[in-house]
Formats: structure tokens, C-alpha cells, sequence
């Protein structure tokens, strides 16, 4: 499977066209609704989650209902584009509209992709970087993972996260039931944390940071639970399953580090504390004692549950200025912004959902045969069965 996505952050929509879905797959637009109205929530959030309300337009490749093995469309609009519409308008300026557009953005904020793709593509206009660098796009990123999640809910494989530290504040709470569980005590906090006391202080943080016109970052664990053994490669390198997660983490605007089970822990602690010990029952099969390394060996599943992490820097459009030069008069400037969010950690972690099961829901179509769904899922029970009598 693979996507590409198109679109501005103040333009007339994101749109987003996915292909390689197998054909008979049940996709409905609130499949896609419900995960478009978690990225928008958290504590933290700025003024435009007020004024959008995102909701997807299934364009092409799905009919009554069902996927039909061709590309399948799919539209954002943005509602704020009606006060953008000369700003960021396709057609060329008239004259009259030439000394509003002189207005050019040439400052660049420390932080973003600013400076960096201005010199890249030659824009003295910057504007023309930050519309598409705008984490805006992972609007799109989030419909074409929902659809991803679907698939893998369908072949009875579950995705959940949380949130497991802003600012410094820590979940002293790791442990879970069930992915229901803590899907349904996440959902209802603020900050997507299981531990109710660290959510207090969390909160507390962030609103500490927007007084002081600043910004926090954190950390995200998202969990998979169902993958059947085998998949991903050890062969070679660019099919090995743990370094295309890993690629997807540190694809999310702001995200800059990624681990897998205990992670950088690892480092420190001797063999015999970081490898998970194998065992066999006649009713699991294979299974291992700990999770240790989160569900993966070798580049491939092991049955146990994934578990990978990402760090979100803290947001770098902020109230309190920072220092930087003008690109036209390279005078020194001290950069400031209208609106911004001081904390987005708990909707990253819903980001960081749906394209961790983008890779997986893509590994899983590349590995079995999956030109028709209900092939495919039964060739994935079957190598549950497989893998459980080897």
C-alpha cells in the first residue's frame, strides 16, 4: 500500500489518495470521523481546532460501503479557507492586490522548516514553506491511518496509545487490563494518561507553560496487540518491520526520537535483563515471559504485543519570542506568532496511532496475498494457526 497526500494548511483542502487496499474491505466515512475528532482534542490545543471541524469526503475507490480494490480518495476540507482565499489564492494576483502580497513573509522561525526550504527551493516568500510543512498535513496522514486501522481491525489486530510524559511529568501508571481498558480511560482524559494523578500535573504544566508563552513536549507509546508472527523480514534491510515503524514515528511533524520495547534502557542493563525468554503451550504456541524487546525480533513479529514510543520536541511557534534574521535585510528580528498550541503531545499520540498502523496494515498487504479481503484475512488466521503448531 502507499498514499500521497496534497494540500496547504491554509488551502481549500487536504486530500489524500491510497492505494494497494484490498478489495471488499467495509469502509465507512466514520471510521475515518471518529479518528479525525480524536486529533483534534487535548488539553493544550490552540484556537484553529475551534474553527476546524474535520470531517473526510470518500471521493473514489469505495461503493456502497466496501472498498473496491482501486485507489481510494479521500478530501479534508478546510473551513477557515474562505479568509485565505487571496492570500493563498492558485490564480495569479491582479495589480491591485499586488501591494497586500508584497507583505511576504521573510522571517523565519527558529524551530521550523522555514530557512531550511526557503534555501532548498528558492522561495523568498516563506510562506510557501510553512503551508505544507504545517503539521496541518497530518490531518490527511490520520484519515489514510484510519483506514489502515480498519483493515487491521478487521483481521482482529488492535491499536491504542497513550500518553506517557509532558514537560517532565511522568505516568507512574504502565499497566493495563486491556487495550479496551485503557483506550476507555485515555479517551476520557485530557491529556490521553493513564494515571490520574500525573494528568493533574500534566495539565498543570502545559497551562504553566502558556502563561509563560512557551511550549512543552513528551512522550507516546502506542501498542498493537494481534499481529501474527512473521511478519517483516530479516533478509534485508529495507523490509525489516521495526525500522519502517521507526521510520514512521520520526516521519510525524516535531517527533524526534523513537524506541521499541525497553528502548535506550537497554543500554544499561545486562543480556540476561533485555531478551525475552521463549516458551511453549499447547494453547498459545509460542509465547515470550516479557515484552522486553516490544514485540519484535529480527525485523518481524513475534505475536507479542508492539510497543513503540516516540518523543514530540516541544512546539516551536511561540508567545515568547525568539531570536532570528530577516532573509531581506538580515537585520535581526525577535520572532513572534498570533496562535499556537502549547502543548499538542495528546493529539500526537493519535497521530502516532494511525501511522503506526499504516506501516502495519502496509507490511501485511505486502507480505500475504491481499487482492480481496476475505482472502486475505483468512490467510492471516492461518498463519496464526501456523505459527501456534510449528
Amino acid at each position: 500500500m502507499r498514499y500521497l497526500t496534497s494540500g496547504e494548511s491554509h488551502g481549500p483542502q487536504l486530500t489524500t489518495i491510497i492505494e494497494g487496499l484490498p478489495a471488499g474491505l467495509p469502509l465507512l466515512a466514520t471510521d475515518i470521523n471518529d479518528e479525525l475528532a480524536r486529533r483534534q482534542k487535548g488539553h493544550g490545543r490552540g484556537r484553529r481546532m475551534q474553527i476546524e471541524k474535520d470531517t473526510v469526503q470518500i471521493v473514489g475507490g469505495v461503493r456502497h460501503g466496501i472498498t473496491l480494490g482501486s485507489p481510494v480518495g479521500l478530501v479534508v476540507e478546510n473551513n477557515d479557507w474562505k479568509h485565505w482565499t487571496k492570500i493563498m489564492g492558485q490564480e495569479p494576483i491582479s495589480l491591485e492586490d499586488e501591494e497586500e502580497m508584497k507583505r511576504k513573509i521573510s522571517r523565519p522561525r527558529p524551530g521550523h522548516a522555514d530557512l531550511n526550504g526557503a534555501i532548498k527551493y528558492g522561495h523568498r516568500d516563506m510562506r510557501n514553506v510553512l503551508e505544507r510543512s504545517s503539521a496541518r498535513e497530518t490531518t490527511v496522514r490520520v484519515a489514510a491511518g484510519a483506514v489502515a486501522k480498519k483493515l487491521l481491525a478487521e483481521l482482529g489486530i488492535e491499536v491504542a496509545s497513550h500518553v506517557i510524559e509532558i514537560g517532565g511529568v511522568k505516568s507512574a501508571v504502565t499497566q493495563y487490563e486491556s487495550l479496551d481498558k485503557l483506550k476507555e480511560i485515555t479517551e476520557l482524559s485530557p491529556v490521553r494518561c493513564l494515571d490520574r494523578d500525573a494528568e493533574k500535573k500534566m495539565m498543570n504544566a502545559i497551562d504553566e507553560a502558556k502563561e509563560q508563552g512557551d511550549s512543552i513536549g513528551g512522550v507516546v507509546e502506542v501498542i498493537i496487540e494481534g499481529m501474527p508472527p512473521g511478519v517483516g523480514s530479516y533478509v534485508h534491510y529495507d523490509r525489516k518491520l521495526d525500522a519502517k515503524l521507526a521510520f514512521g514515528m520520526m516521519s510525524i511533524n516535531a517527533f524526534k526520537g523513537v524506541e521499541i520495547g525497553i528502548g535506550f534502557e537497554a543500554a544499561s542493563k545486562p543480556g540476561s535483563e533485555v531478551h525475552d525468554e521463549i516458551h511453549w503451550s499447547k494453547e498459545q504456541g509460542y509465547y515470550r515471559s516479557t515484552n522486553r524487546l516490544g514485540g519484535l525480533e529480527g525485523g518481524m513479529t513475534t505475536g507479542m504485543p508492539i510497543v513503540i514510543r516516540g518523543v514530540m520536541k516541544p512546539i516551536p511557534t511561540l508567545y515568547k519570542p525568539l531570536q532570528s534574521v530577516d532573509i531581506e535585510t538580515k537585520e535581526p528580528f525577535s520572532a513572534s506568532i498570533e496562535r499556537s498550541d502549547s502543548c499538542a503531545v495528546p493529539a500526537a499520540a493519535v497521530v502516532a496511532e494511525n501511522v503506526i498502523a499504516w506501516e502495519l496494515a502496509s507490511a501485511i498487504v505486502e507480505q500475504f496475498y491481499s487482492d480481496r479481503f476475505e482472502t486475505l484475512k483468512k490467510i492471516v488466521d492461518e498463519q496464526r494457526v501456523y505459527a501456534r503448531d510449528f
